[in-house]
Parts: structure tokens; C-alpha cells; sequence
């Protein structure tokens, strides 16, 4: 199991400015902290839908790289996003699903399924070309800028533990300001 503090800090290594990140619940509040950037789309709130939204946003802006950080269980909230995301195939969509077991940011209740679902298994049953699945993070970070640099849409699957205790400032991932500033950034790009 690896701290997802350290996969985001992996991945952020390799994310430009010019990307589009999408981080849900517990994980946009460490990216934040790790990587604040006018392009993170906050879509807090709205649990399920991280998937469809980068999933819109790949669509729509092909010259842009959309990297969604999903939950495990804000993925079984909308499944249906796995089909739906191999059928349109964009280049330039990965999906990272920090798997942990549990709802976390809801007090730690464990998901459906847990540790008997396979979100890897899931996506290539989707019809996903590129899939992985990591527990060691020596491994996933030799990896990792490999990854980010295939042709999408890509499926990653980090076996994750919960980085403790957070600081849940939600003004920081809502409010008119970020709203604004994500939206003064996408049309500027």
C-alpha cells in the first residue's frame, strides 16, 4: 500500500501547468497543497461525477492533458463512466483511482465490494487499452512519467492508505473565486 501523498507528489512531477486536474475529496485537498494551479477543475460535491466531467473536458479541449485523481468509491458512484470514457477514447484522458477501501472523506466507511473488486479489472472490461495497478511506489514513480505520456485514455489504479487527519478548508475547492480563476485559465490557454 502506498501513502497518497507520495503517489500525488510522483505524479505531480510530471503534470505541466498547461494539464487539467480533476481531484476529488480527500485527494484535492493534499493536490491542492501539493500543486495549486488555476486548471485543478474542482468538482467536490459532486461525488461520481469527476470521471464525466474530465471525461467533458477531454472532449472538448483535445489540446489539453486531463488527468482525473478519482476516489474508489466516488467511482462506484458512476461506473457507467468506464464505458462510457473507452467508447470515446481520448488521447489525452488519464485516470488515476486512489483505492483506500473506504469513503473517506464521509468519516471512513468502507465501499461496497471492498477488497473484492478489481477497478483495474472494471476499466479493462470497459474496453480500456492502457490499464494499471500499483501497491509499491518505487515502482509507480520508475513509471509514472511513462504513463502520463501514453496515448489515452489510461487507467491507473494506486492501492493507497489514507494520509491521516486534513486540514478541510472547504473554501478552497468552492466559492466564486475558483470558479472564476479555473475559468479565466481555460479560456487563456
Amino acid at each position: 500500500m502506498i501513502d497518497r501523498k507520495a503517489c500525488l507528489k510522483a505524479i505531480a512531477r510530471h503534470v505541466s501547468d498547461a494539464d487539467i486536474v480533476l481531484p476529488v475529496y480527500s485527494t484535492a485537498f493534499d493536490w491542492l497543497d501539493i500543486r495549486p494551479n488555476p486548471l485543478n477543475y474542482m468538482s467536490h460535491g459532486a461525488m461520481g461525477l469527476a470521471s464525466s466531467h474530465a471525461l467533458g473536458l477531454a472532449l472538448g479541449r483535445p489540446d489539453k492533458r486531463v488527468i482525473v485523481l478519482d476516489g474508489d468509491g466516488s467511482l462506484l458512484m458512476n461506473l457507467g463512466t468506464l464505458v462510457s470514457t473507452a467508447e470515446a477514447a481520448p488521447k489525452n484522458m488519464i485516470h488515476f483511482v486512489m483505492e483506500n477501501g473506504t469513503y473517506e472523506a464521509n468519516g471512513g466507511h468502507p465501499i461496497p465490494g471492498r477488497g473484492a473488486v478489481s477497478f483495474a479489472g472494471l476499466a479493462r472490461s470497459a474496453g480500456y487499452k492502457n490499464v494499471y495497478e500499483f501497491s509499491d511506489l518505487k515502482i509507480f514513480e520508475q513509471q509514472v512519467g511513462a504513463i502520463l505520456n501514453e496515448t489515452g485514455p489510461v487507467f491507473v489504479c494506486l492501492k493507497i492508505v489514507s494520509s491521516g487527519e486534513q486540514e478541510r478548508d472547504y473554501s478552497r475547492l468552492h466559492g466564486p473565486q475558483v470558479r472564476k480563476a479555473f475559468k479565466d485559465a481555460l479560456g487563456a490557454a
